[in-house]
């Protein structure tokens, strides 16, 4: 391990939360809520006024509409947390080349590899100006961990939480994990905790009193040789520039089990067309195609079909998904169904031929476009959706965003990051003058870089005065 705290760790503050509270401000201070809202949603994530009822992150969106019954329910806005997080990884990556994104919202930075910082000082003088730098761009918050390994800097960052830095100070690192539960740890989730209870062991002091064989009788040789160590503060872990994706795959879960056969069928191939889509804009394709099924009892199958070479044509995968789906029992329901591709390569099988074929379309000459069918047979348009928390905008009232939508009626919110809290209308769902609209920019005008006061301690509301957003078009 190094001498130095000069491994960083960025964690936003409630992130999705985070941005809808900037984004909205009649939600500034408001308890909200993000995630999928069916019957069988989860929470992604949580502000910190809903945190207090005890919401949190993974757990059934019902449960948390219990905790929290007057908290905003808002649905993802993916496209947008993705360009914000773009912009907060542009100034990490301006600290060092080796940065090692694990979430939207969550990285390692090695400050060494960029000769950003080389000692306690400097270290803690970037990761203030770090957090300065967030806020001015993004006008959001975000909690810093400075240590000396990657797992220590993350947990100085949970310690920072919210809005603040934590330095951990080489030298100290044993004595500040004597007295944490072994949760703390990575690779400690629920189950292991219980087990290490069950035999006495409930802190990292009393992991390392119980000694390393102990530890391997208890959870195997290679956990209990990895949890003494992390024990001890041991960590060489090095910050990885890029990770390797080793597979490609999305999934549904449905707000009621689907028992009809054929509709099973069709999702599955709904789904191989979204898993190809994905996979083409990664620019890889893959040789094993896996299915998974979870049933209405819970129980979950997997099936794979490898094939002879990679591909990311939808037609191969979506008859293999099908071949695999034809081996499943789905009898009784089924709630969660998956389609994934693994054994990546950024090439595929008919590359080999691609030039020949190109050669061939040219002796062939141009291939004419379909017939398109005139407009009046084309099928009517579904009804629209209006998903909680997406925005609009309206031809009278202007940008707004959805509060819900139902019995053929919407609620629109009409405010914007910089105005203040507006007011309420409620439309016909086919209004004609109401259409779904991009974000809007959080930070009207980025201000001039320079010092702050006491960057370091400043603990300001999220979403707060001066500065909410991002500078780019939003997606």
């Amino acid at each position: 391990m190094r001498t130095a705290p000069t491994i960083l760790h960025l964690d936003m503050d409630a992130f999705f939360a985070s941005v809808e509270q900037a984004s909205k401000p009649s939600l500034r201070g408001k308890a909200v809520v993000v995630g999928g809202l069916g019957p069988r949603g989860v929470v992604a994530t949580a502000s910190y006024e809903a945190r207090v009822f005890g919401v949190h992150s993974a757990m059934p969106m019902g449960q948390a509409r219990r905790l929290a019954p007057n908290a905003a329910y808002l649905v993802p806005r993916f496209g947008f947390y993705k360009a914000i997080s773009e912009r907060v990884m542009e100034l990490l990556r301006a600290l060092s080349p080796l940065v090692e994104p694990l979430s939207l919202d969550e990285a390692f930075v090695d400050l060494e590899a960029g000769e950003a910082a080389w000692d306690e000082q400097s270290a803690r003088l970037v990761g203030a100006q770090l957090r300065a730098d967030i806020r001015a761009v993004t006008g959001l918050t975000g909690s810093v961990g400075l240590a000396a390994s990657k797992m220590l800097a993350k947990i100085a960052s949970e310690q920072a939480k919210p809005d603040g830095l934590v330095v951990i100070e080489p030298g100290t690192e044993r004595a500040m994990l004597a007295p944490m539960s072994v949760r703390t740890l990575p690779g400690v989730g629920p189950a292991t905790g219980d087990h290490l209870r069950r035999a006495g062991i409930t802190t990292i002091e009393e992991i390392v009193e119980a000694g390393e064989d102990e530890l391997v009788r208890l959870l195997g040789k290679s956990h209990g040789h990895g949890l003494y160590a992390m024990a001890l503060a041991r960590d060489d872990r090095p910050v990885v520039a890029e990770r390797e994706a080793k597979s490609v795959s999305v999934e549904d879960t449905y707000d009621v089990d689907i028992h009809d056969r054929v509709r099973v069928g069709l999702e599955v191939q709904r789904l191989a067309e979204r898993c190809v889509r994905r996979l083409r804009g990664a620019g890889l394709s893959g040789r094993t195609i896996v299915l998974k099924v979870r049933r209405y009892d819970f129980s979950t199958l997997t099936r794979s079909e490898t094939l002879r070479g990679p591909t990311d044509d939808p037609g191969v995968i979506r008859e293999a998904a099908a071949r695999l789906l034809d081996s499943v029992d789905t009898t009784g329901g089924v709630r969660l169904l998956g389609v994934g591709v693994s054994g990546l390569a950024d090439y595929t099988q008919e590359d080999l031929f691609a030039q020949a074929a190109g050669e061939r379309t040219e002796e062939l000459g141009p291939v004419e476009a379909p017939a398109v069918a005139p407009a009046e047979e084309q099928p009517a348009l579904a009804e629209r959706r209006w998903p909680a928390g997406h925005d609009v905008r309206h031809a009278e009232f202007g940008h707004g965003w959805v509060q819900g939508s139902g019995l053929g009626r919407v609620t629109v919110r009409f405010e914007t990051p910089g105005s203040e809290p507006g007011r309420v209308r409620t439309f016909r769902v086919d209004d004609p003058d109401l259409e779904p609209a991009d974000p809007l920019p959080l930070v009207l005008s980025r201000p001039q870089s320079g010092p702050e006061s006491g960057p370091e301690d400043s603990r300001g509301p999220e979403g707060g005065p001066g500065a909410v957003g991002l500078r780019s078009a939003a997606p």
